[in-house]
């Protein structure tokens, strides 16, 4: 399965514009990629802050499995993540329950996912914020981001292709086994 890239130089949220792309259009997956975001989102409605040069991304597909436990495919997304940031950085990275990354105590990535159904379908959208080159300075709440850890500059383009690579991979996996066993 190949995602569809849909490339954007601003946009209020990825996952918005994906929830568009599906009611609009025939599109059956993709991936949403924006340079920037004006409205990121978070769960439960928090803002997600947006630097330009970070990745912002929402890979989007059709679910075809009947059951699925929503916290089994937030831990697994995590772990696909983890896997991303773990070819670049060698050290431990964590996973904070429920869909948040952190390197030495400190958030790098963050994790949206929902759920919408459109006539007889169901799409997963998977929302990707990871400070590639900037972090948010937020009080009692640390964050990082990829060059700062690594000491040198990081390929967006490649991460981008890494990225795609895995969830073409992911999504074949997904609809035919258990989330569980898909890594």
């Amino acid at each position: 399965m190949k995602l569809k890239k849909f490339n954007y130089k601003t946009v209020n949220s990825t996952n918005d514009l994906a929830i568009k792309i599906i009611k609009t259009s025939n599109n059956n997956s993709g991936m949403v990629i924006a340079d920037y975001q004006k409205k990121g989102r978070g769960r439960y409605g928090r803002k997600w802050i947006s630097y330009k040069g970070n990745l912002f991304v929402t890979i989007f597909f059709n679910i075809r499995r009947k059951n699925i436990c929503i916290k089994k495919l937030t831990y697994t997304n995590c772990k696909l993540i983890k896997k991303l940031l773990s070819r670049y950085y060698k050290k431990e990275i964590k996973i904070k329950h429920p869909n948040d990354l952190f390197i030495n105590k400190s958030k790098i990535s963050g994790i949206l996912q929902e759920i919408i159904q459109k006539g007889e379908k169901k799409f997963l959208l998977i929302g990707v914020g990871i400070n590639l080159v900037k972090n948010p300075d937020i009080k009692d709440y640390p964050s990082t981001n990829l060059e700062n850890v690594l000491k040198k500059k990081i390929n967006k383009k490649q991460i981008i292709d890494r990225l795609r690579k895995m969830y073409e991979t992911f999504i074949i996996r997904f609809n035919s086994r258990s989330p569980s066993k898909i890594i």
